[in-house]
């Protein structure tokens, strides 16, 4: 049987870090990107399948041609899972970091999923899996960073919308994490803090199961719930 091959995008740490473990460890061949070629390498001698690496920044305009670029090398893709972003927490709301966010978790985002998605509707099947939040539910302390995860979330589920109305078999998936010990965790009274392997072992069951949409990890349904119906008088006393 013909091995399944996966690309992730912001694999140098994190949740794309652990994910290309675990579809390594399950057979795929990979293709990993990321700004820093060093961690791909590092990467890359973990892995336990055949690897393809490509040094990428999504918040340029030439990251469209390199991610065009890896998916030939690799001879097809069945799994893009885009993972690249970041955000800031300063109340002052420095314009560099909010232009940063914007560029990498909208445009970087946006610019990796349209590639992805022209791809898969011309092979007729395929995996898209886009990284949002729980923050994309309402607005919070990090106002860029929640806008700009709620655009992914919306963007993914046009994606889906678009493909409902024909038959080719692709899934469109949202992830949507709480909190993840990682550097984007940032702020004091943070809970259930989820450990980078045991949120991509979620995601990848999520994958498995062909799933629209998971909470990560799965007790975040509840506050996600919680979330959608708080009123406002309630929700700005947080």
């Amino acid at each position: 049987m013909e091995k399944k091959r996966a690309i992730i995008i912001g694999a140098t740490s994190g949740i794309g870090f652990e994910l290309a473990k675990i579809l390594s460890f399950d057979g795929y061949i990979i293709g990993i990107t990321g700004r820093r070629l060093s961690l791909l390498e590092d990467l890359k001698k973990e892995l336990k399948s055949q690897v393809f690496i490509k040094k990428m920044d999504v918040s340029h305009a030439e990251s469209r041609g390199d991610l065009k670029d890896l998916i030939e090398e690799m001879e097809g893709v069945d799994l893009v899972i885009i993972s690249a972003g970041t955000g800031s927490l300063d109340p002052s709301l420095p314009w560099d970091k909010e232009k940063e966010t914007i560029e990498i978790n909208v445009l970087g985002f946006t610019a990796m999923a349209n590639v992805a998605y022209h791809y898969f509707n011309k092979k007729s099947s395929g995996h898209l899996v886009g990284i949002s939040s729980i923050a994309s539910i309402r607005g919070g302390e990090a106002p860029a960073y929640n806008a700009s995860k709620a655009f992914v979330a919306n963007y993914l589920q046009g994606l889906r919308y678009l493909l409902s109305k024909n038959k080719k078999k692709i899934t469109i998936t949202d992830i949507q994490p709480g909190f993840i010990d990682t550097a984007m965790a940032q702020g004091e009274g943070l809970f259930w803090v989820a450990s980078p392997e045991k949120a991509a072992t979620q995601i990848y069951n999520a994958i498995k199961k062909n799933r629209k949409h998971s909470y990560i990890t799965k007790c975040w349904r509840l506050i996600g719930w919680v979330l959608k119906i708080m009123p406002d008088f309630i929700y700005n006393k947080l």
